[in-house]
């Protein structure tokens, strides 16, 4: 039985927050969470660790997309990043898992991913994400692409409901699906949620394009869990949404 609160989270769910570049609001913010919240949105967000594995609420391995620096993340130490400022939002800055969770206050559900990068899951990292988590009074929701990412935190903290995101790996997709680091063989496990068992989840989010599939249908219609999918950006992926998931994890205004 799934540990997700569905009446909390089965609701559109901003991707990164309700960002929008155009206006200079930047994804996985302040602003963007606020904007967010303001409209009654969940809230999906990244976590990465920072230099003596800190969670920072931040997508990219690198600094140089979206921030006024250069440089790995997990280089930095925290106080480093809270200096730095978003390149198009000087006066904002980034935030990390704990501001986070100050700022939200239970006020709307969270899906917080755990980014990784397919390496052995860093123990004082999810250590602390799942401590921070775990003292959290609101709806929250722990996800990640690497299942054993998700396995580490049910070991440290199985109250915590948690999911897989997948969705279907393609060799040299234009998104990137980690081909420099995942086999054929793993990325076609990875696609059928074969290593999911470990993790126990509680929850799926599937990139919508994919669906339907017959795994997404098996765990929804049988295994009866709940569904996210990603990243709903128009018409299409709002009807396919409707039709084969329970949530969708959107950008831009919802239909």
């Amino acid at each position: 039985m799934s540990r997700l609160d569905r009446a909390a989270f089965i609701r559109p769910i901003a991707h990164r927050g309700l960002h929008d570049a155009a206006r200079g609001v930047v994804e996985n913010t302040g602003p963007a969470f606020e904007a967010a919240m303001a409209r009654g949105f969940g809230i999906e967000c990244d976590l990465r660790p920072a230099n003596g594995g800190w969670p920072i609420v931040f997508h990219d391995e690198t600094l140089d997309r979206l921030v006024d620096g250069a440089g790995a993340v997990a280089d930095l130490l925290p106080a480093d990043l809270t200096r730095l400022r978003y390149r198009t939002s000087p006066s904002t800055p980034l935030l990390s898992f704990a501001d986070l969770l100050d700022l939200v206050g239970g006020r709307v559900p969270l899906l917080v991913e755990i980014k990784s990068e397919w390496t052995p899951p860093d123990i004082d990292f999810l250590g602390l994400v799942t401590s921070l988590a775990a003292s959290y009074r609101g709806p929250l929701a722990l996800m990640s692409f690497d299942p054993a990412v998700i396995a580490a935190c049910a070991a440290m903290a199985p109250r915590i409901p948690r999911g897989i995101v997948s969705g279907i790996y393609r060799r040299g997709d234009a998104e990137g699906w980690w081909d420099d680091r995942l086999t054929t063989e793993r990325q076609e496990r990875l696609s059928h949620l074969l290593e999911s068992a470990a993790a126990k989840p509680d929850f799926f989010a599937y990139h919508v394009a994919a669906l339907p599939t017959p795994v997404t249908r098996y765990v929804r219609e049988v295994q009866g869990l709940p569904l996210f999918t990603w990243t709903v950006r128009n018409d299409a992926d709002w009807q396919r949404s409707s039709d084969w998931a329970d949530a969708p994890i959107f950008e831009g205004e919802p239909r």
